[in-house]
Parts: structure tokens; sequence; C-alpha cells
């Protein structure tokens, strides 16, 4: 395999065509902040503004302008959705909503966590970009309002009768262990790695079943046991595996091999697991016992899924040699740039149906944003460059 012509696959992917497209069509600059909503050319279809995705596009381009390369286009990209998310995206006590109208009006009323875990990274990081410590704040007190309802997420938006029957998700744990590493710089040294322990616990002890084959379940009871009910038996294998890279990236930083080696693991037997051996391509949503799915859009294939892959098998690979994930990484390489790249126009499809046919023709929704594509791209590229140099090393030695 040519890790140094990868490399430059993923990376000019990124830079030349991904990257571009959203600079050109996403910016809204008569109110502010991004437009997601985008067809297949990059033509705005509906003009409502989603918390999460405006948040992952500020964490976008403030990250690459951190680690790839000081371009002012990307910075001013990332303020300019920034200033927008300060001034209409939360309650005025950083409370976010889930959405808003073109103008910054609240739509929908602080429901979802992911409104609050994405505007922490989004200010996370463009606190290190812009060295503006008000950013910082907003970061560390809505951090600190989300470990505050890790308990109950939704807190008085719950829609469930409490009592009967009380879930807890693969989720939040799952996000958290992103998040911990994402504002590092921002939190005291014990309480971090406190974070980072619970988060691990939760993900490797709770959610991972070696009862049931090795696999990783969404939702338990609040006293970790299984529930026979839809949501009791459902297993979300793109969830899974993409967990998977944030606790190898823990496992790294922790200097914890025998996390790294165990999240390797989880992610080839999920992959197995969640693969569609008639048509290729990975399931969005099973039943643990086989039963029909909830979900009507159980068999689809997915952009982030296939993306979130690519990633944890290229890290298992990267941090224990297996070739396995080198072998899982060709075959999942091979069915995502064939069926989710756009050959005529920029940015990639997000919905296939199950036989790996382009089911929604748009570049950007509701659920869509400026995320997992240039995200993927971006950690594909680097952890090639990475396994690239590492093997030049070993053939000078």
């Amino acid at each position: 395999m040519d890790f140094n012509k990868l490399a430059n696959q993923y990376k000019d992917e990124l830079l030349g065509n991904v990257l571009p497209f959203w600079l050109k069509n996403s910016q809204d600059h008569e109110y502010g902040g991004y437009f997601t909503c985008l067809d297949r050319e990059g033509k705005v279809f509906d003009t409502d503004k989603f918390i999460w995705l405006q948040g992952r596009e500020v964490w976008l381009f403030s990250m690459l302008y951190n680690k790839v390369e000081k371009r002012q286009e990307w910075l001013d990209c990332a303020i300019q959705g920034g200033e927008f998310l300060k001034k209409y995206g939360h309650d005025g006590n950083y409370n976010w909503y889930f959405s808003l109208d073109r103008l910054g009006r609240p739509l929908v009323e602080p429901y979802n966590i992911f409104s609050y875990t994405f505007a922490t990274m989004a200010f996370g990081q463009l606190s290190l970009a812009t060295g503006n410590q008000e950013y910082a704040d907003i970061a560390k007190k809505t951090f600190e309002i989300i470990l505050s309802k890790v308990d109950n997420p939704k807190g008085k938006w719950n829609k469930l009768h409490p009592g009967t029957r009380n879930l807890k998700n693969f989720a939040l744990p799952m996000i958290l262990c992103n998040l911990a590493l994402e504002i590092e710089h921002l939190l005291d040294k014990d309480y971090l790695i406190q974070t980072m322990e619970t988060c691990i616990h939760e993900v490797m002890d709770v959610f991972y079943r070696p009862e049931l084959g090795g696999i990783i379940i969404e939702n338990v009871e609040m006293n970790n046991s299984l529930v026979d009910c839809f949501e009791g038996r459902q297993i979300t294998p793109g969830h899974a595996i993409e967990a998977m890279w944030f606790i190898m990236d823990l496992g790294k930083r922790l200097e914890r091999p025998d996390l790294i080696e165990k999240a390797k693991n989880i992610t080839l037997k999920m992959i197995e697991y969640g693969w569609d051996k008639e048509y290729g391509g990975i399931y969005y949503f099973m039943d643990r016992k086989g039963c029909p799915p909830q979900q009507l859009e159980w068999d689809q294939k997915l952009w982030w899924v296939h993306i979130e892959t690519l990633i944890s098998l290229l890290k298992g690979y990267q941090l224990t040699g297996d070739k396995q994930c080198l072998d899982w990484f060709e075959k999942i390489h091979e069915y995502t740039w064939e069926h989710f790249k756009d050959p005529e126009y920029p940015e990639w499809y997000g919905y296939l149906n199950r036989q790996g046919e382009v089911l929604l023709p748009l570049k950007g929704g509701k659920w869509k944003g400026c995320f997992h594509v240039p995200r993927g791209l971006y950690q594909c590229w680097k952890t090639l460059e990475d396994i690239n140099l590492g093997s030049q090393n070993i053939e000078r030695s």
C-alpha cells in the first residue's frame, strides 16, 4: 500500500475540493453564521441555522487554522460564525438553542446536548486561534453545564415518563471522550484526568458488552443492565466505531497501550458485525436480537459512518500494527470513494440506499454539515503521513 499516495489523495480532496465548497457556499455574509442546507451544486435550499452544525463549522475552520496553516480566510470564516453563535445561539445563560431562523431568532428551544458539546468545541478551538479570553470562558461555562446534565442530558425537556424505564445513552460519554481532549488547554489537569477516566469507564465497561460477543450497545438502564426493548436492543455500528478512535487518542494521551489494543479490537468487531455482506457498506442501525429495528432508515449507508470507520482503522493500524486494520481500510476506502464522492460537483453525498445508490443528492442539510467529511479527510491525511514516515524510518534503520 502506497501510504504517501493515499495521504496526498486525502489532503488534495480536503484542500482542493471540500473546503472551497463550504467557504464559497455556506457563509451568510449578510446575517452571519452558515447555511448548511446546500444542494448538489452548493445552492442554498433552506436558510434555517442549526446550532450544532454552526458550532461544528466554527470548530473545523478554527482547528485547521491552528493545526494546518494560518490561512486568513479560514480564521475569518470561523470568527464570523463564532460571533453569530455568541450573539444568537443561546438564551443568555449558555443554554444553546437547537435551531434559529436566518436572522438568528430562536426556532427550537435548548433540548439537544449536542448543541452544547459543539458550542464548547467551537469556542475552545476559536480561543486557541484568536487568543480571545471571552471565547475560552464561553467554552468553559458551557462545558460545566454539560457535566451538570450528564445524568439527565435532556433535563426538563426529557419526554420520557420518570421512573418506568430510565435509560442512559452511549452518545454522551462517547462525545465527552473527544471533548475532554478538545478543551484540554482550558481545564485543570486533575479535573481533566478525572473526566477522561469517567468517560473511558462508561464507554469501555458499561456500553461495551463482552457477554453479547464484544459489541457496543446504544442504551442501557441507569443501573447499567440490559433492556429488551427497541432502544435497549439498538446497535449503531458507526457510533461505536467513531468512539473507538476517540478512545485510541485517549489511550495515546494517557500512555495506555492496553486501552488502544481493546479499542482496535472493538473497531474490527463492530465492522464485521455491521458490514452488509450482500451489498457492501455498513448498516446505519441494527437490532442485537435480529428483530426489526424501529428506524425505517436502518439499512441506509451514511457518509459519516464510513468516514469515521476509515479514521479508526488507520489509527488502529498506526498504533498497533494489526494488518487486519489495513485489509478493512482498503475495502472501506474503496467503497467510500466510489459511492460517496460526487464525480461532478464538490463535496460528498451523505445518504445512500442499501444498494449504494444515491438516495438524496444534497451536500448539506439539517444533519449533514461542514464536519465529518473534512474532519475525516484531515484525520486520514495526517495519520497516513505518520504511517508513511514510520515505515520510512523502519526502512532506514
